[in-house]
């Protein structure tokens, strides 16, 4: 059951008196055998992470596995399933091929090139991700580490924001991190994003992404951000900063050197008139347990900044209604907005945190049931596809037919916007791909002009 208004603790937006500096510690791939925790599991569950993290990235820092893993819980642990590698993340022919490889102790530039072709496997970009939403500068030349994905919202990736305090192991950004630079989507040039904002009047929103930009030192971050405080843009209404800093390194709003300086930052932001929002990646609610993440919550809230928070519905760490209420409770209590609960994306360990549709509604259902009105704020469950967002609104009959009901909350085409549609029910289905049109139609009533769109590479 979500904790009482009574035992949700607050602190103060100043860091001096409770939080002390904390070093920052990774462990990656290369590391495994030197995290002290993993010496009490059995030598195959090591030398499965070894083969697993070949493949999809791993990155983890002390504080995760010393203040949020429950070592007496592994491998049901939930932060345990959020950041190490498991042998079903990959599917079971890949795993073999990897781990044959390995063991046959095949030549370094063997084994890298088998893990590219496995990488290739796993669907890197989904949703379209390089081929529709990268936008051209006048010269027809794509404009790298920008997405124009929808009419309103522009994406950037900074370079120095193309990592994460630790990994996340269903993330569907995992290409960004495998040091591949044809998977990667990246730049330095603020230059540009300037420009392209500047050329383009209907961008309200700037969303800075990763990776995680908060990785970022905060002159950085200002040398991108502080330009928009020009009155030229004052189209730019919206800078939204998607981050997992507030689980994985709740320091760096705290203790950090320059956490200080990345508060004041949002702050001026905010003065300016600015509508600042922190998207915030949660996944579990014992991920706001801690002191120092509630500490981080707090100065963040103190700059005058909003804290959102999305996350997937993932199989083996979040899959019942109990998790979903108590951790949209807690946000609220804490004053974090709940905002979206996704359904994990068609990339990477899809197949280990899959979760049917028709589960996951029934889960967002019986969370919702639970949680006061300041708690349905969260949308859901909802995909990130091609065509859009599209999200499970119920299942239902109409005219003797069991149905999907669903809509768009975004779409390539603006006038798809909260259009409902429906499709046959299907009780295995986990994504748009795999649903069919209801009541005998052949195809639903996007799909001809998202073809179009697919044709012509359109980008919003």
């Amino acid at each position: 059951m979500p904790p009482s208004s009574a035992s949700a603790r607050r602190f103060v937006a100043s860091p001096s008196a409770t939080a002390s500096r904390s070093e920052f510690k990774v462990y990656t791939q290369r590391d495994l055998e030197r995290i002290p925790q993993l010496r009490r599991l059995p030598a195959d569950t090591r030398f499965e992470m070894r083969a697993v993290s070949s493949v999809l990235p791993f990155r983890i820092n002390t504080y995760v596995v010393e203040e949020l893993i429950d070592w007496t819980r592994v491998p049901h642990d939930p932060i345990y399933q959020l950041t190490f590698p498991q042998r079903d993340m990959l599917p079971p022919a890949l795993y073999d091929r990897i781990a044959a490889s390995l063991r046959d102790g095949k030549p370094a530039t063997e084994t890298q090139a088998l893990v590219g072709e496995l990488r290739t496997q796993l669907n890197p970009h989904p949703a379209g991700q390089r081929e529709l939403n990268i936008p051209s500068s006048d010269d027809g030349t794509p404009i790298e580490g920008l997405q124009h994905k929808y009419r309103q919202t522009v994406l950037f990736f900074p370079s120095q924001g193309q990592t994460c305090h630790s990994y996340c192991t269903f993330c569907f950004r995992w290409a960004q991190f495998v040091g591949d630079k044809q998977l990667r989507m990246a730049s330095t040039d603020a230059a540009k994003l300037h420009a392209y904002l500047l050329a383009h009047r209907e961008v309200s929103d700037l969303l800075i992404t990763g990776g995680d930009p908060m990785v970022m030192k905060t002159r950085h971050l200002a040398a991108y951000l502080e330009p928009l405080l020009d009155p030229r843009f004052a189209h730019i209404r919206t800078i939204r900063i998607g981050t997992k800093a507030l689980t994985f390194w709740p320091q760096r709003f705290v203790s950090d050197a320059d956490a200080d300086d990345l508060v004041a930052l949002l702050t001026r932001l905010v003065a300016a008139g600015k509508h600042v929002a922190i998207m915030a990646h949660y996944n579990h609610w014992r991920e706001l347990s801690t002191d120092v993440a509630q500490q981080a919550i707090a100065r963040v809230r103190s700059s005058g900044a909003e804290i959102r928070s999305q996350g997937p519905l993932l199989a083996n760490i979040n899959d019942d209604a109990d998790t979903w209420a108590r951790l949209w409770q807690t946000q609220v209590e804490l004053g974090i907005v709940p905002y979206y609960m996704f359904v994990e994306r068609d990339t990477g360990a899809r197949r280990y945190f899959e979760v049917p549709l028709a589960r996951a509604w029934e889960i967002y259902r019986g969370a919702m049931q639970r949680v006061s009105g300041l708690g349905r704020t969260a949308r859901g469950p909802s995909m990130s596809a091609g065509p859009g967002k599209v999200e499970v609104q119920g299942i239902t009959e109409i005219h003797g037919e069991k149905v999907f009901a669903l809509r768009f909350i975004q779409g390539r085409n603006p006038d798809w916007v909260q259009r409902p549609f429906f499709a046959r029910f299907d009780p295995k289905a986990t994504w748009l791909d795999q649903l069919r049109p209801a009541f005998g139609e052949r195809e639903f009533f996007f799909e001809a002009e998202y073809r179009q769109l697919q044709r012509d590479g359109t980008a919003n």
